[in-house]
């Protein structure tokens, strides 16, 4: 696993305008911590090839070298979400935010304060917290020790990597910890439709993140369905059909009726 050796262009901003009655219906795929938009152009291809416009950010710290994610301030990554959301709002578009892992946790924190602007989110293996690790610890480590092993890559199929981070950076970990503290105290607060994929076999989080976020987000709809066939990166893994076509009923199910 390597940002290196990934396809060229693939470690930059990622947009495509849509055709069609689907082109004012836009979505903004959120990748995970030390992952790269490689595991979520798949999804992102499939709803562009229906019409949908879509956008793959690059998250700030992301892409490069994994120090530089240990020089990111929390705020910046639903920072970046947000600017796609503006540029959408100002195409005239129906946004939806997809999200795996930390993206799932940057989506939800967009949607503390956007649900109203949303037309629905989903989320993949959805990261809400660090079980026995609270941001406070994250920190205290940070102060002697700059990288851990990495997490990345955990995925069932075999050969598929998403050309992420090989470390871990902790000063960035503690600032995702700390917007997940925030995030997950105003749960309530999210309320947009809300469909959630959980992997049954996920090596990086506990199935605690999804019942979290089942239990405490504000959504009338919501709705979970376990992926029995992948790992942490479900959506490169061997039950991404399974995602895309779920995902897709529940966009035409949400978007505006014309």
């Amino acid at each position: 696993m390597s940002v290196h050796d990934a396809p060229a262009g693939s470690m930059q901003d990622y947009r495509l305008v849509g055709q069609g009655a689907n082109s004012k219906v836009g979505i903004i795929f959120v990748h995970g911590f030390t992952g790269s938009p490689i595991s979520m152009r798949p999804w992102a291809d499939f709803f562009s090839a229906k019409g949908y416009t879509v956008s793959v950010p690059l998250l700030p710290g992301h892409g490069t070298t994994p120090e530089d994610l240990n020089h990111v301030k929390w705020q910046q990554w639903p920072a970046k979400v947000e600017e796609e959301l503006a540029w959408m709002a100002s195409e005239g578009m129906s946004p939806f935010i997809f999200g795996l892992s930390m993206g799932g946790g940057t989506t939800l924190h967009v949607a503390l304060r956007k649900s109203s602007l949303l037309a629905g989110i989903v989320l993949v293996n959805p990261m809400i917290h660090l079980k026995r690790v609270p941001h406070q610890l994250a920190w205290a480590i940070s102060r002697f020790q700059k990288m851990r092993s990495s997490v990345g890559d955990d995925v069932k199929k075999p050969g598929v990597t998403e050309h992420g981070y090989d470390s871990l950076p902790v000063v960035g970990l503690y600032q995702l910890l700390k917007m997940l503290s925030y995030t997950r105290k105003r749960l309530h607060d999210v309320t947009a439709p809300a469909m959630i994929f959980h992997s049954k076999d996920d090596h990086t989080l506990p199935v605690s993140n999804t019942e979290i976020v089942m239990k405490k987000i504000g959504s009338i709809q919501k709705q979970r369905i376990e992926l029995v066939n992948s790992y942490h990166v479900a959506t490169l893994d061997y039950d991404q059909e399974i995602i895309f076509e779920n995902s897709l009923i529940f966009v035409e199910a949400n978007k505006p009726q014309p």
